[in-house]
């Protein structure tokens, strides 16, 4: 079995059980995009068999979120699920949020939460922080697209977020608090987009079966939109290895054994080689 599921992590389950729930019912290997934290819930992208190999092709994305903040207390994991180090902060209005979102927006050095799969000298960031082993962690550059302010609950804040990969929705609202001149933390989180994967297409483990999981099998031809490229006769030379000379443009295509897709091939230097099989 190859393909993708469109998972709906549910919140309160780490991303590892949700993905090992998928594996026990294909009893295939599978791999996943963009872990969620246990707290968060929505879309994790779940990749079957040889569909592990379309990670790299699928890599630049936009990723959008329903996140709820909380001002007024600081918390270690950036989130309510760690311990308050600090409290008593003020809570803003929504006018005054809405004044400073526009300086959060746009290509920024934003610095990971140390509660975070982050590699310190070969170490997990998460991993020093429980055992109170002080660390700094180097600020990187992300991409946030748009950020809005949905609604307010007394100290609770829902917010519409759409960003690029390996931005940390935790470290936004310890940013934003900061540019209030108060605290706050991520109190609950929904992925609602993943690239091409989207929520109201997605399935929760919950109701997937051994007998229905096929039904939710998503190709991963249908999710790069790469010109095709059909081998017949000598071309399927491609399929041993061999580069052949071609005068199609330079970049990425899908190609086929004859009319079976088989899987991705790069055109470089006036030749075209498979690049990664994924039938």
């Amino acid at each position: 079995m190859n393909g993708f599921i469109n998972l709906n992590k549910r919140a309160g389950k780490s991303s590892a059980a949700e993905v090992g729930i998928i594996k026990r019912l294909t009893h295939t290997r599978c791999g996943h995009m963009g872990t969620l934290d246990p707290m968060a819930g929505g879309v994790l992208p779940v990749a079957i068999g040889n569909a592990c190999r379309m990670f790299d092709y699928l890599l630049d994305k936009r990723k959008s979120y329903k996140a709820t903040f909380e001002f007024g207390d600081y918390y270690d994991t950036l989130d309510t699920t760690g311990n308050v180090l600090a409290s008593g902060g003020s809570i803003p209005t929504e006018e005054q949020i809405k004044q400073v979102l526009p300086s959060m927006v746009g290509e920024i050095m934003q610095i990971p939460p140390k509660y975070s799969a982050k590699s310190v000298g070969g170490r997990r960031g998460y991993e020093l922080a429980r055992k109170g082993i002080e660390f700094t962690l180097p600020p990187k550059k992300v991409r946030i697209y748009s950020i809005e302010l949905l609604s307010r609950n007394g100290n609770f804040f829902d917010f519409s977020i759409e960003c690029g990969g390996g931005t940390y929705i935790r470290s936004i609202a310890r940013d934003l608090a900061s540019e209030l001149g108060t605290y706050a933390a991520m109190s609950a989180l929904t992925r609602t987009a993943s690239g091409v994967f989207r929520i109201e297409n997605s399935v929760s483990s919950d109701i997937l079966t051994e007998e229905n999981i096929g039904n939710y099998l998503i190709n991963a031809e249908s999710l790069v939109d790469f010109p095709a490229y059909h081998a017949f006769g000598d071309d399927r030379k491609l399929f041993n290895g061999v580069a052949l000379s071609t005068a199609l443009p330079t970049g990425l295509y899908k190609i086929y054994d004859g009319e079976e897709f088989y899987g991705i091939a790069e055109v470089k230097d006036g030749y075209i080689k498979v690049r990664t099989k994924l039938c």
